[in-house]
């Protein structure tokens, strides 16, 4: 069975781990006029954030014909729904309803923590709003049973010991070439899919209009300008059915609300032009044009979904999770999981990738990050924290490495990282980012711990500098709480990541101004149509470059992922501000 034959907590396969989510589900059989099934699960969490109640919803929504063969389980599309507790049980009855794109190679249960927030600070004052947090289609591809599970050990086996969970075994990561059908998922279907959900979820127009907030993080930012912009029905003289019009306005979460790609590369080639790219390398060159872009992913000649060998890609993406599972059931142990993974071309590159000092130790190979004792939350650390981290989309503010005992006098010695190479990350902060960056340099030596985000600063603090004296890092630079990090990569039902990012879906905006394309954007007012609010991430993607003209909230110390996960409360005791302005700008 392959990556994505069975994924865990979808309307087609229940078979649930212990502790993910609650065992009963509401179940809504097609009615006679084919309205769409829908099942509604509720989920379990061990959030600290209370008064929250959290549900899976999935709702049957088939693909076009035109797509092709496709595993009948990609005709479902789900969203994570967060609700007050002692607020309304019916959408339709709340006070306003959030409903949040996510960004690229990312997945619904990236927005837990923000989610969480938001809800509980509008119920503070009296509102009782909902956020809910879309799944792509290509999600459907994801098979999370071993993470499922709930234990690392477990999960393990099942991807690389052949151990069957629930009677099916794992049968290798998903390849482009298994993927065909998602040549045909680019913009017009993720919008088409959008629409069409908030239509089933809520199918009064006006309603829409009235409650509906609609946003994203990063590629989301995009994906709710192209959607506030499209014409949905075929004819621009009627416009009840434009995207603008199923919004009372927009929200920006380290991103602009635009139909660029431009504010999100952090260089001066442009976006949407053949020479810009979010991620260089793992975007094809869109200059050969639309018609041979779309030959080029339909006969297999262009990756369907992106992928970098031994960088990123459905393997190393799920990696994360089963650090994000380690940490969080023992986060104090010395991690197994890198001696628990096998030695291939994937895991041994991407560790050196994230753990070499430098060029020379990168190409040598050694001492490789399984030389290091480092503890499961040092290892979820090393793989997203942004003092270690080199890729600027997957960095979080969560603290910074120590080791055991250390005290004040320090212990494992800590070294400036200069992997990417820093003229790399000054011409590319997009990708790279532009913090100081560290790393352990004693293999075999102490055992590494993690400092949590509000532990930096403390007394027992040895401030770890770089070699020019420079602290690594502050109180006010840590902004997110690892424990929580690692409670959403493991815990969420919907995946924080995304293993199978469609690769038309950025071709497609890199090409939006395409006749085939620009046709559906018709309503351009749509852009400004409604009110905003746009928060910037301090440190993040968009931080050299912040958008001026949105009057944004720019979040210092905050990294782009930090904009999702910050903690409730942060150092120094003040609300975190996200959730607090975002929750007034629902009411």
């Amino acid at each position: 069975m392959s990556k994505g034959a069975a994924p865990r907590n979808r309307p087609w396969t229940r078979a649930l781990a212990a502790g993910a989510l609650a065992a009963a589900a509401l179940t809504v059989a097609p009615a006679a006029d084919g309205t769409p099934a829908r099942t509604e699960t509720a989920v379990k969490s061990t959030s600290p954030v209370t008064d929250v109640t959290e549900t899976e919803v999935s709702v049957r929504i088939p693909l076009p014909a035109s797509v092709g063969s496709h595993p009948a389980r990609c005709d479902w599309l789900s969203y994570l729904r967060y609700r007050s507790s002692d607020g309304p049980s019916k959408s339709a009855d709340a006070d306003r309803i959030l409903i949040a794109q996510p960004g690229i190679l990312e997945g619904a249960g990236a927005f837990d923590s923000v989610a969480r927030n938001t809800v509980k600070a509008a119920a503070e004052k009296g509102e009782h709003i909902e956020f809910w947090a879309l799944d792509r289609r290509s999600n459907c591809l994801e098979d999370n049973a071993g993470i499922a599970t709930g234990s690392s050990t477990k999960a393990v086996d099942y991807y690389y010991g052949g151990k069957p969970v629930d009677g099916r075994t794992f049968d290798g990561f998903l390849t482009s070439g298994q993927a065909g059908w998602l040549a045909d998922v680019g913009l017009e279907q993720t919008v088409r899919d959008q629409y069409d959900l908030l239509s089933a979820e809520l199918p009064d127009q006006k309603l829409r209009k009235e409650k509906v907030l609609c946003g994203g993080h990063s590629l989301g930012g995009v994906l709710t300008g192209v959607f506030a912009t499209w014409d949905f029905d075929g004819n621009p003289a009627t416009k009840a059915d434009a995207g603008f019009n199923q919004c009372s306005g927009y929200f920006a979460l380290d991103t602009t609300i635009s139909t660029s790609l431009d504010d999100l590369n952090g260089t001066s080639s442009g976006g949407n032009g053949p020479g810009g790219s979010l991620l260089p390398g793992l975007i094809p060159d869109t200059s050969i044009g639309y018609a041979a872009v779309q030959a080029g992913l339909r006969t297999g000649v262009l990756p369907r979904f992106l992928a970098l060998p031994a960088v990123l890609n459905p393997e190393t993406m799920n990696l994360l999770s089963l650090a994000g599972l380690a940490a969080r059931n023992a986060p104090d142990a010395e991690s197994a999981l890198l001696d628990d993974v096998p030695s291939n071309a994937n895991i041994e590159t991407t560790g050196r990738m994230l753990f070499s000092k430098n060029s020379e130790v990168f190409l040598k190979g050694s001492p490789t990050i399984r030389d290091f004792r480092l503890t499961n939350e040092a290892v979820l650390g090393t793989f997203m924290d942004d003092h270690s981290a080199p890729l600027a989309f997957i960095q979080t503010s969560v603290g910074f490495f120590d080791s055991a005992g250390s005290g004040s006098g320090g212990g494992g010695r800590i070294v400036d990282k200069n992997f990417p190479a820093s003229n790399d990350a000054a011409a590319q902060p997009a990708l790279f980012g532009t913090e100081l960056k560290a790393i352990p340099d004693e293999p075999g030596g102490p055992l590494y711990t993690w400092r949590n985000y509000d532990r930096v600063g403390a007394a027992d603090d040895p401030v770890y500098r770089s070699a020019n004296g420079t602290p690594f890092t502050t109180a006010a630079k840590e902004v997110t709480d690892i424990g929580e990090l690692a409670r959403s990569l493991a815990e969420q039902p919907l995946d924080f990541t995304e293993d199978h990012f469609p690769t038309r879906l950025v071709t497609d905006i890199q090409l939006i101004d395409d006749p085939q394309l620009a046709g559906k954007l018709v309503h351009k007012e749509g852009l400004t149509a409604n009110p905003r609010v746009t928060f910037i991430a301090g440190d993040g993607i968009l931080a050299d470059h912040i958008p001026q003209d949105e009057n944004p909230v720019v979040l210092p110390g905050y990294q782009h992922l930090d904009v999702l996960t910050a903690a409730p409360v942060q150092n120094g005791g003040s609300r975190e501000r996200i959730a607090a302005d975002l929750a007034e700008f629902a009411r």
